[in-house]
């Protein structure tokens, strides 16, 4: 049976496995769903229709599952899920998404830190870090392992690509193309992350080869279709470099 402290409130239609542990005066929703392993500490309230992974960690005052702000919700059963391994600390908030059958979806093993917001219908990839006070508007997408600093505003339907990092108190407009090293209040792209590429085993020929693409894209002076040909003109096309050509050819709201 799961451990559920006396003074928590949890529906009879939740679906807990039975290794889940509920802490004091929690409230679990009629629809919620959460996997073996994952604690649910004092003070926290999920509802909607929620799915909590496995081995997950939520911290007291979180509210998850909770309706979309989108004026336009009309109704329904969006979804909220998150995925295994993740931590969601004090007061996060993850809202569900606006239409009936859409997901708000947060991946594995991320590290959501206090306060932070994810808005209706983002999808967070996996190995993602939300710090305190990051806040993300509605259709955002971050992609794995990228880092978004500290009180930053993310627009919505703005994309985060992967291994890139987001500098504290960032004003976000524009999309970030993978393993970039950003900040400012308007965002400006400063580099590459270097450290993130090491970190993440990124071998060394990898990291010059995204290092040289910054180049061409930042400091030559070229439009983006003039560094797109370039960059497949002048260097190797390994993975990492097409996931950056992809990236930077299919923008939602313009390019960093």
């Amino acid at each position: 049976m799961p451990q559920i402290h006396p003074t928590a409130v949890v529906s009879s239609g939740a679906q807990l496995d039975e290794t889940v542990r509920i802490g004091a005066y929690s409230i679990i929703g009629p629809h919620v769903s959460i996997k073996k392993e994952t604690e649910v500490m004092p003070h926290v309230f999920i509802d909607g229709y929620t799915t909590i992974g496995e081995a997950c960690t939520i911290f007291p005052f979180a509210s998850i599952g909770t309706q979309t702000q989108d004026l336009k919700f009309k109704g329904g059963h969006p979804n909220v899920e998150i995925g295994d391994h993740t931590t969601l600390r004090e007061y996060v908030t993850v809202n569900t998404a606006t239409n009936d059958g859409d997901c708000t979806h947060v991946g594995s093993k991320c590290h959501i830190m206090a306060y932070a917001h994810i808005a209706h219908d983002c999808e967070v990839g996996n190995e993602v870090i939300i710090a305190n006070c990051g806040t993300l508007a509605g259709h955002v997408i971050i992609e794995d392992q990228a880092i978004i600093g500290g009180l930053s505003g993310i627009h919505q339907f703005v994309r985060i690509g992967r291994l890139s990092i987001i500098g504290g108190c960032s004003k976000v407009t524009k999309d970030v193309p993978p393993f970039m090293l950003t900040d400012g209040h308007p965002l400006v792209v400063r580099g590459i992350n270097s450290v993130g590429l090491e970190r993440r085993g990124l071998d060394k020929k990898t990291q010059r080869n995204i290092k040289t693409c910054y180049k061409i894209l930042y400091r030559n002076k070229l439009t983006t279709k003039q560094a797109v040909e370039r960059i497949r003109t002048e260097i190797d096309d390994g993975p990492e470099v097409k996931q950056l050509l992809s990236f930077i050819q299919s923008p939602t709201r313009g390019i960093a």
